[in-house]
């Protein structure tokens, strides 16, 4: 028997949770959650992110300015035009690559079966964008 749905959310820890939502909506377009909004209303509570869809993704969870207390990365998955898209605003969003270096399409990994670009949040969260349309994104480079 099978008891898992679908991964519902991520917790993550940010400096400021109002910061982090507005760039997570400018960077990957997602919008609070409507209806988990007043869990927010507490200083300790989770700021719920969710795809336009009403889908929760992120829990943001404010903290002490600190270094990041997890080694783990979060992957989103889009379409090839959506990954081909994220590349050519990279410049507008000035993210920033593991290695401290601007994001640029030159840190698209091929994975043979997938291809994912890896980036950092302004609170040193890793984020991952992969999409598993191989053909189209291969095209499209």
């Amino acid at each position: 028997m099978t008891l898992i749905q679908d991964i519902d959310h991520v917790h993550i820890e940010v400096r400021d949770r109002e910061v982090a939502s507005e760039w997570y909506a400018r960077v990957l377009g997602l919008v609070r959650h409507k209806s988990l909004a007043r869990w927010a209303d507490d200083p300790m509570g989770p700021l719920i992110l969710a795809t336009e869809l009403g889908k929760p993704v992120l829990a943001l969870f404010a903290r002490d300015s600190k270094p990041v207390s997890r080694d783990a990365t979060i992957a989103f998955r889009v379409s090839g035009q959506q990954f081909l898209d994220f590349l050519s605003e990279l410049k507008r969003h000035g993210l920033s690559h593991f290695s401290g270096q601007q994001l640029t399409p030159e840190h698209v990994v091929d994975h043979d079966l997938a291809w994912s670009i890896y980036f950092l949040d302004p609170d040193e969260n890793r984020i991952e964008l992969t999409t598993y349309d191989y053909d189209c994104v291969r095209d499209g480079l």
